[in-house]
């Protein structure tokens, strides 16, 4: 049986992940709908196993990079404030806060009754450790980027946090999303993870799972799940075979053809997966230091027919650093700022000195399908101006070290995806010094308006330098934009519950079995 539920996304803001995987730009956005229900009774109680392509980078809440970690952690910890399924920041270790006028002050009020894993109850001490730990800039940037801007973080009482900002800033409350660890836990959480979530850390084998179990002493709703595997199957072609042999239950992100291998016994949940999927650029190398190479390949290359051969159309196109579900922020005059054109491109080649095309390597995460693809039919679109393209697969925790950490590439096809609700989330990172900057992209123009932006205190002139600054990055060119990918999540009539989000987490506290 298949069900069709398409997510609808708010808005909202910064530390940016790194994701492993809209409509075109004239298709019109579908309200949530359910094709089917299912017709089991809810129950309490069961495991899940829930494959994922990727090992987590870390069980540490505020050094994790990519995407795929922090959607498995966000079952483990919790922030003062948390996103729901609708896109709004609700209070979760805090119970209340208030914003000052001038929003340089965001006092917090704790919980009564909010338990780390360990049994112990979450107090002020631990509320300040977390955010002067992300804060901290011994080692050079803040762990959270956002937080240069902290100027003190002060106990009030026994149940009050304030923190103090050297300039205002009304996005400020969406970065308070940073997970709550035990006081002067650093050195244990890269392998006993502990948080306030509605899941507890049972066990890691690296490379094979992680195992998670009900927090029964959750402050919240507690999960209707007793225990959650999440089983690491790198190999894409072993998903289906996986799912149909029963050694996992369910799959988020497979690819249309996958999907169509389903039949009795699965149902398909259909969103979208909240990010931004491109050709990015190492705009330091050559020839892609040219911003008209860069423009050439922007005119060679079409989502539409992306979208077309790799889901049936599915998906919303996209045309700069920015994503549909964050709709507040989203332009959609972007989505067509090139249309393919392969005159134009060749012109441009011309112009900058490669009337013959030149040679490019994409680097790609091989355990992710939807980029692997991508990465195939841009090779065949980019034969049209004489650019001979060369697909170079590596595992995960190879693209991390050489293409994100090292910035050891010409190009890479991937999904950039923001932590938190926020413009600033998706378009800090492509400041010159902006911490996560992998394409080395370095505008003068784009810097002078992001520092406007984020010190910008009106909510509608802040959001137009925004948009201001996702035209700058569309007609420099900084990136080959293409999609934000559709999610097909594939689960077992035997569970039900998911809900998607405007951000790339799992949310395993709603799922359930059925009779």
């Amino acid at each position: 049986m298949k069900r069709r539920v398409t997510s609808i996304l708010l808005v909202f803001t910064m530390a940016v992940s790194i994701a492993l995987t809209g409509c075109s730009g004239d298709k019109k956005e579908t309200k949530s709908k359910t094709e089917n229900e299912l017709s089991g009774k809810p129950v309490e109680g069961g495991t899940i196993k829930v494959g994922i392509s990727q090992d987590l980078d870390s069980l540490d809440p505020h050094t994790a990079v990519s995407a795929g970690t922090k959607e498995v952690l966000f079952n483990i910890y919790e922030g003062l404030v948390k996103p729901d399924s609708d896109g709004n920041l609700v209070e979760a270790v805090a119970s209340s806060y208030e914003i000052s006028d001038d929003a340089k002050k965001y006092t917090f009020t704790l919980r009564d009754g909010v338990k780390f894993h360990n049994g112990n109850e979450v107090t002020v001490d631990d509320v300040k450790y977390s955010i002067d730990r992300c804060a901290d800039t011994s080692n050079g940037g803040p762990l959270v980027s956002a937080y240069s801007i902290i100027d003190s973080v002060n106990i009030l009482d026994d149940k009050t946090v304030e923190v103090c900002l050297t300039e205002p800033n009304t996005e400020f409350l969406a970065y308070m999303t940073t997970a709550i660890v035990p006081k002067d836990s650093a050195d244990t959480l890269a392998t006993n993870p502990v948080g306030t979530g509605p899941f507890k850390y049972v066990s890691r084998n690296p490379q094979e799972n992680i195992i998670l179990e009900k927090n029964e002493d959750y402050w919240g709703e507690k999960a209707h799940l007793d225990k959650v595997e999440f089983k690491i199957v790198a190999d894409a072609d072993m998903l289906i075979t996986n799912l149909k042999g029963g050694s996992i239950d369910m799959v988020m992100r497979l690819t249309t053809s996958q999907a169509a291998e389903l039949k009795d016994g699965f149902h398909i949940e259909e969103g979208t997966m909240n990010l931004v999927q491109a050709l990015y650029l190492n705009n330091a190398v050559e020839p892609l230091n040219n911003e008209k190479v860069r423009q050439a390949l922007c005119y060679a290359i079409n989502p539409d027919e992306i979208m077309d051969m790799m889901a049936d159309g599915k998906g919303v196109r996209v045309g700069t650093s920015m994503y549909p579900g964050l709709k507040k922020y989203f332009d959609d005059k972007y989505t067509n700022y090139y249309e393919q054109n392969y005159d134009k491109a060749k012109k441009l080649l011309k112009e900058a000195g490669y009337p013959d095309g030149f040679d490019l390597e994409i680097t790609v995460s091989s355990a992710d399908q939807p980029h692997v693809d991508t990465a195939q039919i841009i090779q065949e679109e980019l034969k049209n101006i004489g650019v001979n393209v060369t697909i170079k697969p590596v595992e995960w925790e190879v693209w991390l070290e050489d293409v994100y950490s090292n910035k050891n590439y010409q190009s890479t096809v991937v999904g950039v995806d923001a932590s938190a609700l926020t413009a600033r989330a998706m378009l800090e990172r492509f400041t010159t010094d902006g911490h996560g900057n992998f394409i080395n992209f370095s505008d003068k123009e784009y810097d002078e308006v992001f520092k406007k932006a984020i010190a910008e205190t009106d909510d509608t002139k802040q959001t137009e330098l925004y948009k201001e600054l996702e035209g700058i990055l569309a007609e420099r060119a900084a990136n080959v934009y293409i999609q934000d990918l559709v999610n097909l999540v594939a689960i077992s009539d035997k569970f039900d519950g998911y809900k998607f989000y405007p951000l790339y987490v799992q949310d395993m506290s709603t799922m359930y079995a059925v009779e």
